[in-house]
């Protein structure tokens, strides 16, 4: 009997990132074309399947209290948008169009004065409507982050489900 595809058989699951295309978009491109990236200073530093990580060097433009020299909330916040963003770009199978359904930051301590940060973010969960983010904003140590959040992205595919009505 010939083999054939069973619905056992797992079918191998495509990820937009592997396409290297996206890969030279995504670090060339992509901030320079968002000017509140831009102005940030926002940097890619990694990028792998379902995972980013992204960099904001320290600038005294940043600085949200001027007597102690701390990054600005804000930033981070953005920062942290940012990179869930690239995350979920990083585990779709094809480009689409996304936007932030939720964030939720936690401010855990300040950031140290005169240094820029980082923010690392998986898409732990994909469906077919919704991305599931989780990351953390760090200065030194992943491990001892500044702030944490958990993100969800609306997916652009949800509008092709069967029985939506645009």
């Amino acid at each position: 009997m010939a083999r054939g595809n069973s619905m056992s058989e797992k079918k191998e699951r495509t990820y937009l990132i592997d396409d290297p295309q996206f890969s030279v978009l995504s670090k060339k491109g992509f901030f320079g074309n968002i000017p509140h990236s831009k102005q940030l200073g926002m940097e890619t530093v990694s990028l792998e399947r379902n995972r980013a990580i992204f960099r904001i060097p320290f600038a005294e433009s940043l600085v949200g209290d001027l007597a102690n020299g701390i990054i600005h909330g804000g930033v981070i916040l953005s920062l942290m948008d940012s990179v869930g963003g690239m995350a979920t770009f990083c585990a779709l199978p094809a480009m689409e169009s996304i936007a932030t359904l939720d964030l939720r930051v936690d401010f855990l301590k300040p950031a140290l004065a005169g240094q820029g940060i980082e923010a690392a973010a998986e898409c732990y969960k994909l469906t077919n409507t919704v991305a599931f983010i989780r990351g953390v904003a760090y200065q030194t140590d992943i491990n001892d982050p500044v702030a944490s959040c958990v993100a969800t992205f609306m997916r652009a595919s949800s509008s092709k489900m069967q029985g939506v009505v645009k």
